[in-house]
């Protein structure tokens, strides 16, 4: 479902903005995330077990999220929405390689927090692409 150019945007360390159906009478309300595509296509992000946006994809399990590049790049933005799935695996390992996209090298804090993430368990969050939108100037 991606273009190349998508793909060129969606490799590079930026934040996706996943959006969750809310609960109840609220607003959906974005959150920024860290993901990566997997070679299947699918977005995987990463959270821990209690966050609401964890609950709320295990009643609705589906999502979207938006990729934008940065101001003072030519206007270029990915949009994928479709179902989700969760899992117990995968979790703290993902979250060790998107450390490493993001931050680069590691200082002894965020070595630590990688070393939290891998005794208290994360979920890792698949979002299967049944929609991509784009944009560009």
């Amino acid at each position: 479902m991606f273009r190349d150019e998508d793909l060129a945007l969606l490799n590079r360390p930026l934040y996706a903005f996943l959006t969750v159906a809310p609960r109840g009478e609220r607003w959906p309300s974005p959150r920024p995330v860290w993901f990566e595509v997997t070679a299947d296509g699918d977005l995987q992000m990463f959270s821990t077990p209690g966050a609401p946006k964890v609950a709320r994809l295990r009643e609705q399990p589906r999502a979207s999220v938006v990729v934008a590049a940065p101001t003072g790049e030519p206007e270029y933005w990915v949009a994928v929405e479709g179902p989700v799935t969760l899992h117990d695996d995968g979790g703290p390992e993902l979250a060790a390689r998107l450390a490493e996209r993001y931050w680069g090298t590691l200082d002894a804090d965020q070595r630590q927090l990688i070393d939290e993430w891998r005794t208290t368990g994360l979920v890792r969050i698949v979002l299967r692409p049944s929609a991509v939108n784009r944009y560009t100037v």
